[in-house]
């Protein structure tokens, strides 16, 4: 058994996929010889040829624009976005398109588009940001943001696999996390949380890196005689609200951690959904702990204060643990 890194499983999973599924294409910008700005599809062009990994201009509309016409037309495009942020360009095409096209006109559009997401490395306000946020409110449109790197293999061959359209949010920090790998596993349902680490005194709900930091603050709150338990949210729309509110239920205390501003991000709407679904089960107000609202900054010192943290996620959680 080896030891894969997470962009070397995206790879083999889209390899495997291709070589499955001959109408499934890659394209975006730099994806073919450069293979894609964090070396996601290096390679794929030696084996699939120039037909299935295109090349395309800069201009993320036009990209996203073909691509739901190669999908309405039979094929299965994956779409790479340089950067998460650039899919701001892309939101008239999802939005009144690719998100319309089944309920208004019945016809599917499997399409996957992936976004390399969030902060961390120092890119700066521009290519730092989780804008998933920006997406979750539409209605057809499907949104997944994994935390492990199995858990990257599985949903993707699940979103390959669909007739909708979905939205893939790869977190950067995540990219080179290691894993044991020797194949692909089992396709993943969307819609399905998982509970990351069991707990009794607080709930920690999350998604891609900050499932991470969530876990290590987890870790920190043993040794304050405080019992977290994580959830990795994975996938946001479908959202499992089954699972997330059996978690709060049982510990009656929550905070939530998303990487993305606090005022309309997504932690907010599932804070709605446990206040409805669980009054009368909460000895503590939900709380949220996000980053604040600034844009990301370019410097390290100042971006690694801003982010949620292990530490500040385990202060946040044993404030809500100790609220009376």
């Amino acid at each position: 058994m080896s030891s894969f890194s997470t962009i070397q499983i995206l790879r083999e999973t889209l390899a495997a996929e291709m070589r499955r599924d001959p109408q499934i294409l890659i394209m975006g910008e730099d994806i073919a010889r450069y293979g894609g700005a964090f070396g996601v599809t290096k390679g794929l062009l030696d084996e699939f040829g120039p037909e299935r990994i295109r090349n395309t201009p800069i201009s993320e509309q036009a990209i996203v624009g073909a691509a739901i016409g190669a999908a309405v037309a039979g094929l299965r495009p994956v779409v790479e976005i340089m950067f998460a942020d650039f899919a701001t360009l892309i939101v008239d095409q999802l939005m009144n398109m690719a998100a319309k096209l089944k309920p208004v006109y019945g016809l599917d559009c499997p399409l996957v588009i992936r976004l390399p997401s969030g902060g961390g490395r120092g890119y700066g306000a521009t290519h730092s940001q989780m804008v998933e946020r920006l997406f979750t409110g539409i209605p057809g449109l499907r949104v997944i943001a994994p935390a492990l790197p199995h858990d990257y293999s599985a949903l993707l061959q699940t979103a390959l696999r669909s007739e909708c359209v979905t939205l893939f949010v790869e977190h950067k920090m995540i990219y080179p996390m290691r894993a044991e790998w020797d194949g692909l596993p089992a396709p993943l349902v969307f819609g399905k949380a998982q509970i990351a680490r069991e707990g009794t005194d607080v709930t920690i709900i999350a998604w891609s890196w900050m499932t991470h930091q969530a876990l290590a603050a987890a870790q920190l709150l043993d040794a304050r005689e405080v019992s977290a338990e994580v959830v990795d949210v994975r996938s946001l729309a479908p959202l499992d609200v089954e699972t997330l509110v059996a978690s709060v239920q049982k510990t009656r205390r929550v905070l939530i951690v998303e990487e993305g501003p606090l005022t309309g991000g997504f932690a907010g709407e599932i804070a709605a959904r446990i206040a409805d679904a669980c009054h009368g089960h909460l000895d503590a107000p939900v709380k949220r702990l996000a980053f604040p609202e600034l844009p990301v900054p370019a410097a390290r010192t100042l971006e690694a204060q801003l982010l949620p943290s292990s530490n500040s996620i385990a202060d946040a959680a044993f404030d809500v643990a100790c609220w009376m």
